[in-house]
């Protein structure tokens, strides 16, 4: 059932994206940045954390979860450190994660040639 839960809220979030790719005039750089924006918004006022607890994966693994990490992040940093925290908390709380994607960038840059067009 847990596989379920994360297959729909995952797949749901996926549809909306593709939907605002296929009926918008929106980039999909455009459409990810917000879908950060969206979810640190979520992240902060407390509404992501349920749907976390409900579909795992499924919420914490989209670019919304990326976002609610870091809101999460900064109201753990600000109780602890102040208004310093501010600053600190997004990036303590999601270093492994942007650590893994910029390792793995370079990775795939160096194994894989690009074509001119």
């Amino acid at each position: 059932m847990i596989f379920l839960k994360a297959f729909v809220v995952g797949g749901l979030i996926c549809v909306i994206g593709q939907l605002l790719i296929d009926f918008t005039k929106l980039t999909p750089a455009r459409i990810l940045v917000s879908f950060v924006c969206i979810g640190v918004l979520l992240g902060a006022i407390g509404v992501y954390q349920p749907l976390i607890e409900f579909a795992g994966a499924g919420a914490t693994v989209p670019l919304t979860g990326f976002g609610a990490s870091l809101a999460n992040g900064v109201k753990e940093a600000v109780q602890k450190d102040g208004f310093l925290g501010v600053i600190s908390g997004g990036l303590q709380a999601c270093a492994a994660g942007v650590t893994v994607a910029i390792l793995s960038a370079l990775a795939v840059a160096l194994v894989c040639r690009p074509k001119d067009k």
